[in-house]
């Protein structure tokens, strides 16, 4: 396939990204490979989602410890434990949509927006009309106008569902992105985002029991890190687009060290 006809395959050969793929592949075989995998990999993929969760969140404003995301199970109310609920229920549901993706993505979409909202607000689901405020703090890009959100919606559904010979982290970083970019909803954007990421590496195959959780990386690397990376995605210009790719790539990398460990805990406790 040509560059012309998969416009992903020509962000595949900035300066860089093969080397993040690469990585990337070999964080993840290690710990598929790992022997603990043969038998418990049903334990390891919980508790992957509840470290992604809490990455998620954290980046979203809501730091919590581990320990107290494991314990709690109300998570209503606002502020923080809104945010966690949310990030929660995302983890938990992003799974259920891995059949409809590649065919529906902006159905997804406004899926894990509904899940994210939790609410019965008449602007949850959909993408924001002209004038509607974005709640994203944290996210302190250029917010586009919502006639070029839906355009851009569009054109990245149908990036999706024409698919591409890309690497999946490529696909993964520039859905993650765009949505983070965007903000195409009145909150929960970079969960959404983060979520969708989610969603594009374990239906690639890339990770498919869901065990490398990019967002506990996102979080590892820390806020600044991450709004750094994702204003060189937004400026377009491929050196920012080949950090960005890099950036999503190292996420995927630590989230796979973190499921390593749990592994590791987990076979010290069979001993």
């Amino acid at each position: 396939m040509s560059t012309k006809a998969d416009p992903l395959m020509a962000l595949g050969t900035l300066p860089g990204v093969a080397d993040s793929v690469d990585s990337v592949r070999k964080a993840v075989d290690r710990v598929y490979g790992h022997r603990i995998m043969r038998r418990r990999s049903t334990e390891v993929t919980a508790e992957a989602a509840l470290r992604g969760a809490r990455g998620s969140a954290a980046l979203s404003g809501a730091e919590w410890a581990l320990e107290e995301v494991r314990r709690r199970s109300d998570f209503g109310g606002e502020g923080d434990a809104r945010v966690m609920g949310a990030a929660l229920r995302l983890t938990a549901e992003a799974g259920q949509f891995l059949s409809i993706w590649r065919q529906s993505p902006l159905r997804v979409l406004a899926r894990l927006h509904l899940v994210a909202a939790a609410e019965a607000d008449e602007a949850a689901g959909r993408p924001r009309l002209a004038g509607e405020p974005v709640e994203e703090p944290l996210i302190e890009l250029e917010l586009p106008d919502a006639q070029e959100v839906a355009g851009r919606l569009e054109g990245l559904a149908q990036l999706v569902i024409a698919g591409s010979a890309a690497p999946a982290l490529v696909m993964a970083a520039v859905v993650h992105g765009e949505l983070a970019a965007l903000r195409p909803f009145g909150s929960h954007n970079g969960l959404v985002a983060r979520a969708a990421e989610r969603v594009v590496l374990v239906g690639s195959g890339l990770d498919p029991k869901s065990i490398c959780p990019a967002e506990a990386g996102h979080a590892e690397l820390g806020r600044a890190a991450y709004a750094g990376a994702l204003e060189g995605y937004a400026s377009g210009t491929p050196e920012g687009m080949a950090a960005w790719i890099a950036h999503c790539g190292k996420a995927v990398e630590l989230g796979a060290r973190e499921s390593t460990a749990v592994c590791e805990a987990l076979q010290r406790g069979a001993a």
